[in-house]
């Protein structure tokens, strides 16, 4: 988003925190573009571009220890604009500017009444003199460096320290999570009262913009092939190439024999007659199953469905001739789980669509969401009329019910998979509760259990069933479905399918699990 367009941005400094992206987001959320970048990124390079603000994130590391992530030693002196650093933010400037950072005797973790000191501060402007934070750290900064003065305390520790001379700020709580509840004011402070931010960024901005983009890379004839999921992002990111060239663009949408039940047909429909979209339906499920056969580790099977879609995919780009360009439904989050510097960003897991396939295939990319999270994509799908059916499914990964089979996938445990996943989905709805969970699927685990049905002993598959609640996905609650809701699944899916006799439901949150069970 920076490039060509002009947008103020601030930079944020990743040090490894599970909220670093919460952070990105409240910032853009308050009207001003924000990415991510690894700490150690050299500061002239950061100095290049500008920014309005700097902000600093958490860590699970300790200053004070060996190895521990530290920014560029030169950054304050060559970076001219207001920082703020948030926990261990704080904590890294206060250590390298002089103070002291110590081991808190009371770790911190939860919410915490946070009292303003100083009336003064702009980072607290016009609000409550005690309000409710959340913390989560082991460290507290004991001595503050010279000039900066402390603007709030929490019982255990000091909680805010300024220079505003130097534009220098830091908290020990996070103003980005939704447990604090004036944490947007916070941020909103510091863009506008302390960056002099104006506040030019906007997802329906981003439409306009990209169809220039594209318009300008793809010229006068040039043609473009997508990969086509029927789910938001690559349908959205469609839309807008769509949007920009018309029928120059061919979306083909690949049945890898690993979808929901009735999904290729359904979305074949919907795509073809609602959105009018130029796309191509392939069925090759044959194909991807034989390349799993006898593949149990989940890396591998994204590696090997990755492999099979590359050749399915340049098999039907070579029919179409003459296409120079390969659209992906990318999105920010996928590049920065994709990129591993030490400590923050580690590859949670392979995206199958960053990197590799425009390589092998010597297509020139175009990737209109890279610089969006999924809710931002879904403002822009509704600017787009993008059906609501599509931008309200639930995520769904890219290798599809593969990573939903724990072990090896066979047509056997897919069309098990498939009714179970066909029951949960129509429980759901019934109940008008599918709007309300951000994603909710079965997983197939690779044990059996002993049952009774009828005067008969069975001994047959358990199958798990998971619901979150989450905005964009990096971090996710256990829904608290009604226990009617579970009881009816769970009898459905026992009663119906024959091959699975037991059901349980996931209660773990992300994090410290994933969403996905692989």
């Amino acid at each position: 988003m920076n490039g060509d367009t002009q947008h103020e941005t601030i930079i944020v400094l990743d040090f490894g925190s599970q909220y670093t992206q919460l952070i990105a987001r409240r910032v853009r959320e308050a009207g001003v573009y924000c990415e991510i970048i690894p700490f150690n990124t050299p500061a002239e390079r950061i100095a290049a571009r500008q920014p309005k603000g700097l902000i600093l994130s958490g860590s699970p590391s300790s200053v004070y220890q060996n190895g521990a992530p530290r920014p560029d030693s030169k950054l304050l002196e060559t970076v001219e604009c207001p920082v703020l650093g948030i926990c261990y933010g704080l904590q890294v400037l206060a250590f390298d500017l002089g103070g002291e950072v110590e081991s808190s005797p009371n770790r911190e973790f939860g919410y915490a009444r946070l009292k303003v000191t100083d009336v003064t501060s702009l980072l607290f402007s016009g609000l409550p003199a005690e309000m409710d934070v959340w913390m989560s750290h082991g460290d507290q900064v004991t001595s503050v460096p010279q000039g900066f003065r402390v603007t709030a305390l929490t019982d255990d520790a000091l909680n805010a320290i300024e220079d505003p001379g130097r534009g220098i700020f830091g908290v020990q709580f996070h103003p980005e999570v939704a447990h604090t509840p004036f944490g947007a004011q916070v941020l909103r402070n510091f863009l506008f009262a302390i960056c002099k931010c104006r506040g030019d960024w906007s997802p329906a901005a981003v439409i306009e913009e990209q169809i220039v983009r594209i318009r300008e890379a793809v010229g006068d004839n040039g043609r473009v092939v997508s990969g086509l999921s029927g789910g938001v992002d690559s349908t959205v990111a469609a839309a807008l190439v769509h949007q920009a060239i018309g029928d120059r663009q061919t979306c083909i949408f690949v049945d890898n024999g690993v979808l929901r039940e009735g999904e290729f047909e359904s979305t074949l429909t919907l795509l073809q007659q609602r959105m009018k979209l130029n796309i191509v339906g392939v069925r090759e499920g044959d194909l991807f199953l034989t390349a799993l056969k006898g593949i149990t580790d989940p890396e591998e099977k994204r590696k090997r469905i990755g492999k099979v879609f590359i050749d399915v995919f340049e098999q039907e780009a070579r029919r179409l001739g003459d296409v120079a360009f390969l659209m992906q439904g990318t999105l920010y989050p996928d590049v920065i789980e994709s990129v591993s510097v030490l400590g923050p960003s580690a590859v949670i897991k392979s995206h199958h669509n960053v990197g590799g396939l425009p390589e092998k295939m010597q297509l020139k990319l175009i990737e209109p969401l890279r610089e969006l999270f999924k809710d931002e994509v879904r403002l822009i799908g509704r600017e787009l009329g993008v059906p609501e059916e599509i931008l309200t499914r639930h995520p769904f990964p890219g290798p599809g019910l593969a990573v939903r089979i724990i072990g090896e996938v066979t047509e056997e445990r897919v069309l098990l998979l498939q009714a179970a996943d066909r029951i949960f989905d129509e429980e759901l709805r019934l109940a008008e509760l599918y709007n309300s969970v951000w994603q909710a699927f079965p997983v197939l685990l690779p044990i059996s259990t002993v049952g009774v049905m009828g005067d008969e002993r069975t001994y047959e598959k358990v199958v798990a069933i998971r619901a979150v609640t989450s905005v964009d996905g990096m971090t996710a609650d256990w829904a608290r479905l009604p226990h009617e809701l579970l009881a009816r699944t769970s009898s459905r899916i026992i009663s119906e399918i024959r091959g699975i006799n037991r059901v349980v439901y996931d209660i773990s949150s992300k994090p410290p699990s994933t969403i996905e069970w692989e």
